[in-house]
């Protein structure tokens, strides 16, 4: 095994998502040259793999020195192999670490889209200042990343931070405390309550404040487990912040160390290509690569 300490210059950020695979070259810290191709998300294993060669052949140049991926699936981080890839059902077990360093001859690092985000924060967005935190992203489910010391923590299987899945009431939190929330309770469209919200619609407003309330516990939750500097919010809630984050906190309130609660922040990810740049951000440390 051999080890590659990877420098912050012209290295390539790949997030692949279930419709499109978005890249881009991550030079010294700048984000330059963004590309994207449509995924055939119903397509062969060998069809989806040569479009994201066709991404790559538009990115790669001599300078290039690492690959990093991102994918919404369970990872092998040390072998590269990605498996059940979501909105890609053909992705049932790729190999992909090994696939691409045969094409390219670079070194290459993959991992969950989650544990991305929170590198992405820590290397370009709010995290920066911070040694310990966690990124949450809060979309139509939660995913997140750890950081500790400094350093991400995957856990052995690359399944720690999946707090969605904890207990919580007569089912989990994901349910209560993501974008599944408006649908499971109130058999809503979370972006049309959001859009009601907007407009001052008292109903809309409510449910957020319901949510916030879940998700106050979930914060309370991490709190308990983590004990991180700050949370980071990413994902499609995050946007309507400001109608839940009055209940959130009042549910946090009764956290049981209270001068733990003076120091601890919640930040909003205000990072474009987030994606993007926290693939590529998985190049920005010493890595062990076979």
């Amino acid at each position: 095994m051999q080890e590659y300490k990877f420098i912050k210059m012209n290295v390539i950020g790949i997030d692949l998502g279930g419709t499109n695979i978005r890249g881009a070259v991550v030079d010294n810290s700048v984000l330059a040259d963004v590309q994207s191709v449509r995924v055939s998300s119903s397509g062969t294993e060998d069809e989806v793999l040569q479009e994201l060669f066709h991404l790559v052949d538009q990115l790669v140049n001599n300078d290039t020195t690492a690959i990093g991926i991102g994918v919404p699936s369970v990872v092998d981080i040390e072998k590269g192999i990605v498996y059940d890839v979501q909105n890609i059902p053909s992705w049932k077990e790729v190999h992909l670490k090994k696939h691409i360093e045969e094409e390219y001859h670079l070194p290459v690092l993959i991992n969950n889209d989650a544990n991305c985000f929170a590198l992405g924060e820590k290397y370009f967005g709010q995290g920066k200042n911070y040694h310990s935190f966690i990124g949450l992203t809060i979309g139509t489910g939660i995913g997140a990343g750890i950081i500790v010391n400094d350093k991400l923590y995957a856990g052995a299987n690359c399944g720690a931070g999946e707090f969605g899945m904890v207990n919580y009431l007569d089912k989990y939190f994901e349910y209560y405390a993501s974008g599944q929330f408006f649908k499971n309770v109130y058999q809503a469209d979370g972006e049309k309550v959001f859009e009601q919200a907007e407009k001052g619609g008292k109903a809309a407003i409510k449910m957020f404040e319901e949510f916030g309330t879940h998700l106050g516990n979930a914060v309370k939750m991490i709190l308990y487990t983590y004990d991180p500097e700050i949370i980071i919010f990413g994902g499609s809630v995050k946007d309507a912040y400001s109608f839940y984050k009055d209940a959130m906190w009042e549910e946090i309130k009764d956290y049981a160390y209270p001068k733990s609660l003076e120091k601890f922040q919640i930040k909003i990810s205000d990072l474009k290509n987030s994606g993007v740049l926290g693939a590529a951000a998985l190049c920005y440390n010493e890595k062990p690569s076979d």
